[in-house]
Parts: structure tokens; C-alpha cells; sequence
């Protein structure tokens, strides 16, 4: 956890000083890169979570077994991903409005290797072996942060979403250090039928789960950028990535969360109780960030940001807001994921779609999105909550008879 507050301050350090350094217009052009690399991780994690969650059921020769079938898949969907991209990188140029297409070229490089850093990181992740598995993120984020400024210092003449784009794919191959002893092709074994068909069953529903987390939290600002213009496009990203330090907080909990689930569930162990101090955790800290927000909006974006972007201030708590209902109901779908729970899953699904439409149909301004926002994911948390005791009191009832 000590790790991942680092992390989660350096990734954060370095969207604000590029903020910073580029200026509201042409950080627009960066916060497209940045939300890029968040939908890789989301689409990443599918892989990650599949890996811890098998590392922990799986022995010996079955997990070995086990690896060589999820690193082959887990290559082979990042080659195809990152092709796609570079084959439509003049689209994707056209789309968001950047000034380059070659961003979108340097970053599909970079997919196939986001992956199999992911799959290294869920083998740690479930062994608990967390001193290497910090290590894998801080390796990332230091040499994101310090490459990047070094490349926009020196090539200042370069498009500087070009240097981003670089600097993104330079910081994956650190990402792989170190590398763990499974992470092996040259293993031999088949994984039998039963096991392959309980994997695939986990990987769909954990790709569909991390395909709303995707919808949820970028979406926006792939909106704002095809609804707005480069100014108030970098003002939304630069609000966003505020408002989001309660989703990074959180999800130091939900990467103890799973395995901790798991281990209990195999042992036959009451783990309710893991979920709702996880929960109590999460409300305590995004309640103290909202009320700062509210409290000193101008101060903050002040100091993170600069005066530049001075505009987006009044609406910080309220997308500070957002993002916590949403951080909160996040721990429970994992809670439910991790017990192959697939409900809340589509209910995530069906309120990240309603949101986008509801960002679709009302766009008049940019406090009108982040009103849409609140509307979702209150709806959200209230259904999933809805859902967790329901389903606590049914098992209440079962034991009882």
C-alpha cells in the first residue's frame, strides 16, 4: 500500500507537470495519450486479475500448465489490439482531433508489451509476493516520469505527443522488472478441458467487467474531446485527472482485496467482513478528498495545475463526487468477481452505457457531464448495494434452514 501511494503519486506528478509544461491546448493532445494507457490497463488488468486469481487455485505442473496457456493468449490479443490501432492511427487521428498520427503508431507498439507485463504482475499479485510486485510499479512509473520530462526537455522541435507516446513505451519495458521464473514459453503441457473452460469463464467475465471500468472512467473524456474544442478539452482532462486520485486510492485496496477473497473462499472462510473494512477504508478517504475539494477548489487546481486552469475549479468536488460513489461501488463488483459473482458485473455494464448516453444527450456544457456523471453512479453504488444484501441475506437464510 506504501508502494502504491508512491506510484500513484508519481503517475500523478507526471500528468501535472505535463499539464504544466504544454499548457491547456496541446495537454488535450496528451490527456488522449493518457487515457489511452488507462483503457490499455483496464484491458490489461483482465489478464492480471485471471493470473492472480490461478496462481492461488492452481499446483504445481497445473499451474505451469496453466501459465504457458495464459501468456500465449495474453501476447497474442496484444499484437492483435496493438495493430488494430496502428492500422487505424489516421482514423483515431481524425476522431479525437490530435495533430499527429503517429502517437497512435508508437503507442500500439507498446500493447504487446503492456501485456505481458500484466500477466508478470498477476503472478506476484497472487503469491502475495508484494515487495516484487511494487517493485514492477515503481520501475514503471520512475522511468515514465523521469524518460518523458527528459525527452520533452531535449526535443523540443518534436511534437510532444510523440515524445509522450516514446516515453510511455520505454517505461513498459522497465515495467517488466523483475521478471518472475513462471513467466516461461518454453514449458510444455496442455491445460485440461475442465480447467481451460473454468479459465475462459473467469477471463470473459472479468474483460467485460474491466470493459466497463473503461466506459466509466474514460469515457468522458473522449467525449469532451469530440464535443468540445482543445482548450476546454484540456481543462475537462485536467479536472478529471484531480477528480480521479480517489479511483487510484482505491484501487490499492481492491489489488489486496481479490487474492485475500480467494484464499478465504478456498479455505472455506467468512470474508464479508474483508469487504467491508475494504469499504469502510475507501468512503473514510474519498469523503476527506470531496470535502477538501469543496472547500478549497481554486487553491488546489491552483497548485496542481497553475492559474491556467483556473476555470474547471467550481466543479471539482462535484467530479471528486462522482468518482468516489464510483470507487466505492467498484469494491464491491471486484468483491462479487473475485467469487465469480457475474450480476454486478452486468449491472456495472448497463450503468457505464447509461452514462455514456446520458453524456451523449446532454452536453451543453462541462458541468452538465459531470452532473450525468453523479446521476450514474449513484445509481450504481444504490443497486450494488441493493444487490450485496440481497444476496448476504439469502445465504443467512440457507444456512438458517
Amino acid at each position: 500500500m506504501l508502494s502504491a501511494i508512491i506510484v500513484n503519486g508519481g503517475n500523478y506528478l507526471y500528468n501535472l507537470l505535463i499539464g504544466r509544461i504544454l499548457g491547456p491546448t496541446k495537454f488535450a493532445d496528451a490527456a488522449i495519450l493518457i487515457t489511452f494507457l488507462l483503457v490499455l490497463s483496464f484491458i490489461a488488468m483482465t489478464f492480471q486479475l485471471v493470473t492472480a486469481k490461478y496462481t492461488v487455485l492452481f499446483d504445481n505442473k497445473v499451474f505451469e500448465r496453466f501459465m504457458l496457456f495464459i501468456l500465449k493468449r495474453a501476447v497474442l490479443f496484444g499484437v492483435v489490439v496493438g495493430a488494430l490501432i496502428v492500422i487505424f492511427s489516421k482514423r483515431l487521428q481524425e476522431v479525437f482531433n490530435t495533430h499527429n498520427a503517429i502517437m497512435f503508431v508508437v503507442f500500439g507498439v507498446s500493447v504487446p508489451i503492456y501485456f505481458l507485463m500484466s500477466v508478470n504482475r498477476g503472478i506476484f499479485q497472487g503469491c502475495k509476493n508484494f515487495l516484487k510486485l511494487a517493485i514492477t510499479y515503481q520501475t514503471e512509473m520512475i522511468s515514465r516520469l523521469s524518460i518523458t520530462l527528459l525527452l520533452l526537455y531535449l526535443f523540443v522541435e518534436i511534437e510532444s505527443s510523440i515524445l509522450i507516446s516514446l516515453g510511455i513505451i520505454i517505461s513498459l519495458v522497465f515495467g517488466l522488472l523483475p521478471l518472475s521464473r513462471s513467466m516461461s514459453f518454453f514449458k510444455s503441457g496442455i491445460l485440461s478441458d475442465k480447467n481451460r473452460e473454468i479459465v475462459y469463464k473467469f477471463l470473459l467475465l472479468t474483460a467485460f467487467y474491466e470493459c466497463t471500468q473503461i466506459i466509466i472512467n474514460n469515457s468522458d473524456i473522449l467525449l469532451v474531446k469530440t464535443y468540445f474544442d482543445n482548450y476546454n478539452a484540456g481543462l475537462y482532462a485536467s479536472l478529471a485527472l484531480i477528480g480521479r486520485v480517489v479511483y487510484f486510492i482505491a484501487w490499492m485496496f481492491v489489488m489486496l482485496l481479490l487474492p485475500s477473497v480467494v484464499s478465504k473462499q478456498k479455505e472455506g472462510i467468512p470474508h464479508k467482513n474483508v469487504l467491508l473494512k475494504y469499504v469502510g477504508y475507501i468512503s473514510l478517504l474519498s469523503g476527506c478528498i470531496v470535502l477538501v475539494t469543496f472547500l478549497f477548489p481554486e487553491f488546489v487546481v491552483g497548485v496542481l495545475f497553475g492559474e491556467a486552469y483556473l476555470g474547471i475549479a467550481s466543479l471539482l468536488w462535484q467530479y471528486a463526487l462522482a468518482t468516489s460513489i464510483f470507487a466505492v461501488s467498484n469494491v464491491f463488483a471486484y468483491y462479487f468477481l473475485s467469487l465469480d459473482e457475474y450480476i454486478p458485473v452486468i449491472l456495472t455494464g448497463i450503468l457505464g452505457i447509461a452514462q455514456v448516453f446520458l453524456i451523449v444527450f446532454f452536453h451543453e456544457s462541462l458541468n452538465e457531464i459531470v452532473i450525468m456523471q453523479i446521476i450514474a453512479m449513484s445509481i450504481l453504488l444504490v443497486v450494488q448495494l441493493l444487490f450485496f444484501y440481497g444476496n448476504t441475506s439469502n445465504k443467512t437464510k440457507q444456512i438458517e434452514s
